[in-house]
């Protein structure tokens, strides 16, 4: 999308009438309209084969539109930042999906992982909490990753809500990248397509009460960019004696 473009008006100051009459004529000779070419012709869509019959029913499960209430895990204040995510992990393999046919099960040997957390954090798989007001309700929600086999990672968030705790997302896959942008969270999943990626927007939706994916996109990669030729150096200098002269240190600051 192009942006706007800004047209200014060199006139003196008029009110009333007299800037209904600069409006209808335009700018003046100074700054007047210019134009950019002739514009495309547009074209609507046209349907393709109108008799086949809709689809009544999705083909598979994206997970799209997937909540569950957790048990056992009370926020009376809505403050999510107390919350232990181990603990909140757990309560989440008993919780029951709200939809048909969702609350993908955790694999069995991440469960086994998830049991040692404790006694062995470093193999423990769920990851360091993120925390990000993704509803727009004032409150932050809890973003968590859970290791899976085969490099996958499943992410999921919650919402405080009621003195309790909502699952609003839930999705799972082999990722790039996993961000927060603004109230969105967008992850960068490989395509099969070399030099391709996949890239998913999930957001808020207030009629569903859930993070969907409103979008989906196949984007190319960029090109890695190719090693600096080594730079050439002359001989080395000689190193000066320092014994008589007092040394000055330098303290960079990272800001």
């Amino acid at each position: 999308m192009r942006p706007r473009r800004r047209v200014r008006c060199r006139t003196a100051s008029a009110l009333g009438a007299a800037a209904g009459a600069v409006l209808l004529a335009g700018c003046g000779a100074g700054g007047g309209l210019r134009s950019n070419g002739p514009a495309p012709q547009a074209v609507g869509p046209a349907r393709l084969w109108p008799e086949l019959p809709p689809a009544s029913a999705a083909p598979y499960d994206y997970g799209e539109g997937e909540t569950a209430r957790i048990p056992g895990i009370a926020v009376p204040d809505g403050d999510v930042h107390r919350l232990d995510p181990v603990a909140v992990v757990r309560a989440a393999l008993k919780a029951r999906s709200e939809r048909p046919g969702g609350a993908k099960d955790i694999p069995a040997e991440t469960v086994r992982h998830l049991d040692a957390c404790r006694e062995k954090p470093a193999s423990c798989p769920v990851l360091r909490p993120y925390f990000r007001d993704l509803t727009g309700d004032g409150k932050d929600e809890m973003v968590l990753g859970i290791r899976l086999p085969d490099q996958q990672i499943s992410v999921r968030v919650y919402k405080p809500e009621a003195g309790g705790l909502t699952q609003i997302l839930s999705t799972a896959d082999a990722v790039i990248s996993i961000e927060l942008a603004g109230r969105d969270l967008i992850t960068r999943v490989p395509s099969a397509i070399r030099g391709y990626e996949y890239r998913t927007a999930w957001s808020w939706d207030d009629r569903q009460r859930a993070m969907l994916p409103t979008r989906d996109e196949i984007l190319r990669m960029p090109s890695p960019r190719a090693p600096r030729a080594p730079v050439e150096t002359g001989p080395p200098r000689p190193v000066p004696d320092t014994a008589a002269t007092p040394s000055v240190g330098v303290i960079a600051e990272r800001r």
